[in-house]
């Protein structure tokens, strides 16, 4: 009996038609856990890096994390994996919701999908009984019409949908797989979902996931319960408000955007409106966010809610759901102050499948353009004036690919290189040609340098983690702050941070020194790495201050869940293993060390010196040699030695460089 995973993956090849139900090798699971450690394996073993991202030959994998359908709390992430048109490395994007614990109970860890439908067609996972249907009635359809139209098709309410909207049909690169709850949004996983001809993903599930050992492992989950029901009542003070609890930034419980407002900016990432957070803005907003936000919601198997049903009727559609940052990007990058619009923009966008963070700088980026005469009236001809109704005009054309929209589908940097004539002077918030979160701020931050810089995710808000993002004004609050921080690997990292000065000679960037910045970030992204493989919700784990899940007490989860003993070392190879595959996905595909570099003006003061100093020393640390490729000794030591025959016989590796 296979223990917290169901030992099977579903193999979908659209081209031929063709379903089949695979076992799969035990090893692997020992050696990657599952998620996106197995997501990695498969990509390296099967798709080369001479394919494309909307080749029939790509794949696109809807994963569970080892730990999804079982008692475990906030496991339910999916990890979607494929190659990005956007980036052309690696994509993965995680989904929240319920939809891949429905596939764990279905008896599947996995689907992948490889090949491309003639026609547009959707998948129905019902347990043992898996169909291709015929999709051309949902073709031009929601994301979330989609959803409701499947299941009453269905006659199964309890049928969990993971679809596309337009954006996905017509490969937007920055398109959208929409799951009620939650979407997998980034870097345009959902235009290769569209590629493939594949609509939507239905799947239902009644089976049985089994643990090893049950009695040791609800002890476990107990304990995490606990522990969050301690945190809601002691939220940490002296950090902005999203982030004095547990969960994704709580942004639909939170009416306080004083810190996003000042410090975010605005337009194409970089106007920031100055003084624009007043009490008449923040009385404003409160009401139109308490208008508009019906009651917040959770994902399976989890207490924290951290979502919310938005009740804004769009496109066919009475409400829909929203997290984390949404209700912002678009009101910011308009360059408005409407919250309201923020909502009803997004709900569209949502519907169209686009990822909410890309598409309002994609936006904003062709207002730019249009103001600085390097796109034209022409190419605006019957587009309002109005701040708001030049963003629903864009939206529109953008999806459906029309004039001047079939350019901007690419993302900002293809776009640029398209349009020219100065226009790459205006995509200039991107790392690896993916737009990042619009924000501007101080003095540099090296552990956000390199986090930034070398992220395989390349997403900023799924790599930040569990030191704070800023030290506390006074030693004493930073001596409190420690005292109850058992989630540290190590004592050392308390030290690092009562020592970490506001100002003077040891603060920013020069404290706590680069080999300790190194250890943080290592630390932070060993726990993401973690996380997407278990399948584990990131605000539970590796993104908030002091989180019930931890490198102490991982080890005992997966051991209690899978049989498969393990301690703290075991887990940190696991999770070496696991990123160095991954980076080597990429490495294959051509990134190197020119690439990882995050946005010019991200930070007004910068220190090229200590930059260098900084990703030297870190790709040192990493076992990588001075290109950011993983040595030859390193990739032997966590059992990758084929990766670097690969490289080998390549010529990415040479004898002096490994």
């Amino acid at each position: 009996m296979r223990y917290a995973e169901a030992g099977y993956n579903l193999e979908v090849d659209l081209s031929r038609g063709s379903i089949e139900r695979v076992e799969t090798d035990p090893k692997l699971t020992e050696l990657h856990l599952g998620g996106l450690g197995t997501n990695s394996k498969l990509l390296w073993d099967r798709v080369p890096p001479e394919v494309e991202p909307f080749s029939p030959d790509n794949l696109l994998i809807f994963s569970t994390g080892l730990l999804v359908g079982t008692p475990a709390v906030g496991a339910n992430r999916t990890i979607v994996s494929t190659i990005s048109p956007q980036t052309l490395f690696m994509a993965y994007s995680m989904m929240g919701g319920f939809w891949a614990a429905e596939l764990k109970h279905a008896g599947y860890d996995k689907v992948i999908i490889r090949g491309k439908s003639p026609d547009l067609v959707y998948l129905w996972i019902n347990n043992d009984k898996v169909e291709i249907r015929d999709a051309s009635h949902l073709q031009g359809k929601g994301a979330l019409e989609t959803a409701d139209l499947i299941t009453a098709e269905l006659n199964d309410p309890k049928a969990q949908v993971a679809a596309i909207g337009l954006a996905g049909e017509n490969k937007v690169y920055f398109a959208s797989i929409e799951q009620g709850r939650s979407s997998a949004s980034r870097q345009g996983i959902g235009a290769v979902m569209g590629s493939k001809g594949l609509k939507a993903i239905a799947v239902r599930g009644t089976k049985d996931v089994f643990v090893a050992r049950p009695a040791e492992f609800i002890e476990l989950c107990n304990d995490v319960l606990k522990y969050i029901r301690f945190r809601e009542e002691n939220p940490i003070p002296g950090v902005m408000p999203i982030l004095a609890g547990l969960g994704s930034p709580q942004e639909m419980a939170v009416y306080d955007e004083k810190w996003h407002t000042a410090s975010f900016a605005w337009g194409n990432a970089r106007v920031r409106r100055r003084n624009f957070w007043t009490e008449e803005i923040e009385e404003k907003w409160t009401n139109e966010q308490k208008e508009a936000v019906e009651r917040l919601i959770s994902c399976y198997n989890c207490p924290l809610e951290c979502g919310a049903v938005i009740d804004y009727p769009v496109l066919g559609i009475s409400k829909y759901m929203m997290k984390c940052f949404s209700k912002l990007t678009y009101t910011m990058a308009a360059l408005t102050d409407s919250l309201s619009f923020g909502f009803d923009i997004a709900g569209r966008a949502q519907e169209y499948g686009i990822d909410g963070f890309s598409a309002p700088q994609v936006m904003a980026f062709a207002v730019e353009l249009k103001e600085a005469g390097i796109l034209t009236d022409e190419d605006f001809k019957g587009c309002p004036s109005d701040k708001e109704g030049r963003f629903y005009w864009l939206l529109e054309r953008i999806v459906r690919r029309e004039g001047i929209g079939d350019i901007l589908a690419n993302g900002t940097y293809w776009a640029a290189k398209q349009i020219g004539n100065g226009a790459e002077e205006f995509a200039h918030n991107n790392i690896k040609k993916h737009e990042q979160v619009p924000i501007k701020l101080g003095m540099l931050n090296p552990i956000y340098y390199l986090m930034y810089s070398t992220g395989e995710k390349i997403n900023i808000t799924q790599i930040e983690g569990q030191f704070p993002q800023a030290p506390f004004p006074t030693r004493k609050e930073r001596e409190d702050f420690v005292k109850d921080w058992f989630q540290v690997p190590d004592e050392k990292f308390k030290e690092y941070f009562v020592n970490w000065e506001p100002r003077g000679e040891y603060s920013m960037p020069y404290y706590p020194g680069i080999e300790a910045c190194c250890e943080i970030v290592d630390w932070m992204e060993r726990m993401h790495y973690i996380d997407d493989s278990l399948g584990v919700c990131a605000g539970l784990s590796s993104f908030p201050l002091k989180p019930p899940y931890h490198i102490h007490n991982y080890p005992k989860f997966v051991s209690a869940g899978t049989g498969i003993d393990i301690d703290e070392e075991g887990l940190t190879k696991i999770a070496n293993r696991n990123r160095n595959l991954t980076r080597a996905v990429n490495i294959r595909r051509g990134m190197r060390r020119a690439d990882e570099k995050p946005p010019e003006n991200h930070w007004r003061r910068r220190f090229p010196e200590l930059e260098k100093e900084l990703l030297d020393a870190y790709y040192k640390f990493k076992g990588w040699n001075k290109e950011g490729i993983p040595t030859k000794e390193y990739l032997h030591e966590l059992d990758l030695a084929y990766v670097s025959e690969d490289f080998e016989r390549r010529g990415i590796l040479k004898n002096e460089q490994s």
